[in-house]
């Protein structure tokens, strides 16, 4: 009994921790995962370097964006930060 109640703030503690810290990243990253999943030809993104351009080109691992009339990168896919809002 004494070792229950012993151990028990290290048990609270820990689930302070995953709530307020494992729970949250987790959910972050399966959001990116499927929003990297999601990509299509035609998609308007900001890289993680905060590059503006348009997907013309897109396989497993990486895509073309087209950022002016007459230039195109090729960027690995996870290097995509967002896709932006049609407004």
């Amino acid at each position: 009994m004494e070792t229950l109640i012993g151990l028990l703030p290290l048990i609270v503690m820990f689930a302070i921790f995953y709530f307020l810290l494992i729970r949250p990243q987790q959910k972050r990253q399966k959001e990116r995962n499927a929003m990297l999943d999601a990509l299509k030809k035609g998609d308007k993104i900001v890289t993680l370097g905060g590059m503006h351009g348009t997907i013309v080109e897109l396989d497993e691992e990486s895509m073309v964006v087209k950022v002016a009339e007459n230039t195109k990168l090729k960027f690995e896919r996870s290097a995509a930060s967002y896709v932006k809002s049609e407004d």
